[in-house]
């Protein structure tokens, strides 16, 4: 029983063996506030791509920015400029909606084979039918609290199973030719582009926006106000793909071909991402949205005119790459110098692992004193030894 005690009471660690001290949680160290020059200096950069771009469309294919050419080209743009704020939108909150693809090619379904009541009454049950899917998706999201792309992605998945419920391409019946109002249409998804990118800038709503980005465990709940803004992103978003969808279920635009509309959801979010627009929610540019979507459609235009083929899917890998590597820079070089050196000065997970963390196996022991306690110098006397009788000394049933 000594020895037991002895051992217990012994604090210190034997050799061989490593302490390891439990790491604080940090803190979410965000204030909300980012340096916007990396998103100018970018923004410049896809300024002077969009305007080569253009220059080479101009010089080998001129009767590409005249005429109806000119408004197609506009019509296009507007398409594929709802779809990415679609897609930035849902970013920019941290949840990302996948099913803008889908969403958009069912509503040309819809337009197309509808169309022949009227633009107006063929366009209402569509947006109705997109606030609905917006809400369903925004509900599972923010109050089961699941990852948005997951949740989005099975949504994406039942709209495709309607849309294949159809064989052949759809012809549209309709009257209405966006090509009339390519300007304004463009004009139009212009102005939401700027100023939401200003909007975006101010301190305050960018911080409201980002309330949905996880900065420690991305399980716990960011309180009431982050899923509100969250789930009103993704209804906005569903809408916006719905109008696009609109203006591909018209004649100008032909036929409309079944298909999943995954391709659209990977050109429009790695147009988002080539904008400036952070992967991980929050930080986006100003003018980034709508230079980007130039760019894509010159591009895309390009392709077309010199006879190549310009497939969503390729092109869309190559946008989304690259929007990738800038999504790397925005965050590297965006976040606020105070919050950049909070993380730097925070808690080294490393620093609090031994520097030898090898398991090794304990080596046999030769010698087991060496691992005994040290045993006092005279040993205490035992209440339970038995009398020595051969000292004379015996009992005496008489002294009790």
């Amino acid at each position: 029983m000594g020895y037991d005690e002895s051992v217990r009471g012994n604090s210190e660690p034997s050799p061989g063996t490593h302490t390891v001290v439990p790491a604080p949680d940090p803190a979410p160290v965000e204030s909300g506030g980012d340096r916007l020059g990396v998103h100018v200096v970018w923004e410049l950069l896809l300024l002077v791509a969009a305007a080569g771009v253009a220059y080479l469309l101009w010089r080998e294919n001129p009767d590409t920015l005249r005429g109806d050419d000119l408004r197609s080209l506009l019509v296009d743009g507007a398409v594929l400029g709802l779809l990415a704020l679609a897609a930035g939108l849902s970013l920019r909150t941290a949840a990302v909606n996948l099913a803008i693809g889908p969403a958009a090619v069912a509503a040309a379904l819809h337009m197309a084979e509808q169309g022949d009541r009227g633009a107006v009454a063929a366009l209402g049950p569509a947006i109705a039918a997109g606030v609905l899917g917006g809400l369903l998706l925004a509900f599972v999201v923010t109050v089961l609290h699941v990852p948005a792309w997951a949740a989005s992605l099975a949504a994406g998945a039942a709209l495709v199973a309607y849309i294949e419920r159809r064989g052949d391409p759809v012809l549209p019946q309709g009257s209405y030719d966006p090509t009339s109002d390519a300007l304004y249409l463009f004009a139009g998804f212009a102005a939401l582009a700027v100023l939401g990118g200003l909007f975006g800038a101010l301190r305050p709503i960018r911080r409201l926006a980002g309330r949905f980005r996880p900065v420690s465990d991305p399980a716990r709940r960011p309180g009431v106000l982050a899923p509100v803004v969250a789930g009103g992103a993704l209804v906005a978003s569903s809408v916006l793909a719905v109008l696009a969808g609109s203006l591909l279920g018209t004649p100008a635009a032909g036929p409309v071909a079944v298909g999943s509309g995954l391709d659209w959801t990977v050109l429009a979010v790695g147009t988002a991402l080539l904008a400036g627009t952070s992967a991980f929610g929050r930080r986006g540019g100003i003018l980034g949205t709508l230079l980007a979507v130039s760019l894509v459609t010159l591009v895309l235009t390009d392709l077309r005119a010199s006879g190549l083929s310009a497939s969503r899917w390729a092109v869309g890998a190559v946008v989304l790459g690259v929007g990738l590597v800038v999504t790397r820079l925005v965050e590297a070089y965006g976040g606020a110098r105070d919050d950049r050196e909070a993380v730097a000065d925070g808690p080294d997970l490393d620093e609090q692992l031994p520097a030898d963390w090898n398991v090794r196996r304990p080596e046999p022991l030769t010698d087991w004193t060496a691992t005994l306690p040290p045993q006092p110098a005279e040993s205490p006397t035992d209440q339970w030894e038995l009398p020595d009788w051969g000292s004379g000394r015996h009992w005496d049933p008489s002294r009790r």
